[in-house]
């Protein structure tokens, strides 16, 4: 994958996510979890966007350790709204996969560079 498709990827992530905090009911917690889910799952492709223009190995792996870290809070407060009962797991399933495999991708790639630092 070429930094433009995962440029492409992360903001279509994020837009997914603005959409779906969109839907949620206004409800005190589905509002306070659908926050911090829009919060994490938009930030995932800001931080991608700024690690790629990161002046150093050392601030490009922390950057991305960033995105690894908001990917995988996208996740959980995915499975927060879904096991509270507030949106069922079949409408979040592929949102939360790809959360699950953004989090892999930099996860791997932060791994990646630390290594060759």
């Amino acid at each position: 994958m070429t930094p433009d498709d995962l440029r492409a990827r992360t903001k279509s992530f994020a837009l997914r996510v603005v959409k779906l905090y969109r839907s949620l009911p206004r409800t005190a917690d589905a509002q306070v979890m659908g926050k911090q889910l829009l919060r994490c799952g938009t930030s995932v492709a800001a931080n991608y966007r700024a690690s790629c223009r990161a002046r150093s190995r050392a601030e490009f792996a922390a950057r991305i350790g960033i995105v690894a870290e908001e990917a995988d809070e996208s996740g959980f407060w995915l499975e927060m709204l879904a096991e509270a009962g507030i949106v069922r797991m079949a409408l979040l399933k592929k949102l939360l996969e790809e959360s699950k495999e953004l989090t892999a991708i930099f996860t791997a790639t932060q791994q990646s560079v630390r290594k060759r630092s």
